[in-house]
């Protein structure tokens, strides 16, 4: 499902700042958003705020006189994809479990036609009481998502759960509660970023993978109802905090962490970009620069796609072909010596810690060509992919 129009609900609380760079993203993301705010939310940022942002005005009053017909409860709700309240007090968290209508926001979500999601955000006192415990449950039993909350520092001073997720983070959840679950009941593991392997104590050979790629695998799958487990050497991204995260450092510690876990994955997909060889004896130490030749003795890393596609049982395997010329006739080759159902080729040159990237999937029935967009949609198109080849192969 392709999200258009989402209602977003804001309640009193601190978290409500947050609120407004949730609608920036929202609206960046080419959704169209419509404002409501509690009374409570008012007294910590303005309806201007929203309305600036949205380019919409904002309803705060049942009572509203800007609907002609009086019922923007019923109104504000027609068409739209989603309700999302961020943040959700704990107050209003009750008045959705009790069916309280008693304010234009708590209505109208009791009025809805189109499913609800909740940001809480509260002190982490009020997020552990008994009573907004069974108030979470009983929502999640009627339906309702709640993303969240995080742990962390809060406006009180205190340390705990209860924190609003940030905006980034309700943006992705958003986005995922509404993908298609090709892969629900699935295990898909998931290698990704470079490896690292080491010269001296500071020193060593590695690549330019930015991991970019295989973390947006990674959270394609999450939102295809999977469960991931991501295997990373070094990069600079955080991990989807959906996913078992192993992180790993050279080729070795990779097929380690592959081979501990594989046995009970239906899907493997190799995006990792994996040194060929290591240096046979690392020094200890720095070694210290001086006028002569150093001269490295290497040997060949083990290939773990390989190893794994070459088991008596192995999981149905995915590899990637990262190559700088004759792309697809190397990928093909790769894919048949390893004996892979499908291999994605990428040219080198364009796509190592870049954004966007155009793919080539490759499988037994021949090429399909994915032009070039952002890592994101091209993670959600593999997925899709996979999910139909490995339904046509296992079930």
């Amino acid at each position: 499902m392709e999200l258009k129009r989402i209602v977003l609900g804001v309640t009193g609380g601190v978290a409500a700042y947050k609120a407004a760079e949730l609608a920036r993203l929202l609206v960046k993301d080419g959704l169209d958003v419509q404002g409501v705010m509690s009374e409570a939310a008012r007294h910590f940022v303005g309806a201007a705020t929203f309305q600036a942002i949205t380019g919409h005005p904002v309803f705060t009053d049942l009572w509203d006189e800007r609907v002609d017909n009086g019922m923007a409860h019923i109104d504000l709700t027609r068409g739209a994809d989603a309700i999302l309240v961020a943040p959700a007090a704990a107050d209003f968290l009750a008045k959705l479990v009790h069916g309280r209508a008693d304010d234009l926001l708590s209505t109208l979500c009791l009025a809805r036609d189109c499913p609800l999601l909740v940001a809480p955000a509260m002190n982490r006192r009020m997020w552990e009481a008994p009573a907004t415990q069974r108030n979470i449950a009983q929502l999640a039993a009627d339906g309702v998502t709640v993303l969240g909350p995080d742990s962390g520092e809060q406006a009180c001073g205190e340390i705990g759960f209860g924190r609003m997720l940030e905006p980034f983070d309700l943006l992705d959840a958003l986005e995922a509660r509404f993908q298609p679950k090709r892969l629900t009941g699935l295990k898909v593991l998931i290698t990704a970023g470079p490896t690292f392997e080491a010269i001296d104590a500071v020193r060593g050979i590695t690549n330019p993978s930015s991991g970019k790629m295989g973390y947006a695998v990674a959270r394609a799958a999450i939102e295809a109802g999977a469960e991931v487990t991501l295997i990373s050497g070094r990069v600079c991204l955080a991990p989807p905090r959906e996913a078992r995260f192993l992180p790993v450092v050279s080729a070795q510690d990779m097929l380690q962490a592959v081979e501990s876990v594989v046995d009970t994955a239906d899907i493997f997909i190799a995006v990792a970009a994996v040194a060929d060889y290591y240096v046979l004896n690392p020094s200890e130490q720095k070694i210290k620069k001086d006028a002569h030749i150093l001269t490295l003795e290497l040997a060949p890393n083990p290939d773990i796609l390989a190893s794994i596609s070459a088991r008596p049982k192995p999981p149905f395997c995915v590899g990637f072909a990262a190559e700088s010329e004759n792309l697809e006739e190397y990928a093909e080759l790769k894919r048949r010596r390893k004996h892979l159902p499908l291999i994605v080729a990428n040219d080198v040159k364009e796509s190592v810690g870049s954004d966007t990237v155009r793919l080539i999937l490759l499988d037994e029935a021949g090429h399909h060509v994915l032009e070039k967009a952002d890592k994101r949609t091209q993670a959600r198109k593999l997925v899709a992919h996979i999910a139909e080849l490995y339904n046509t192969r296992y079930q």
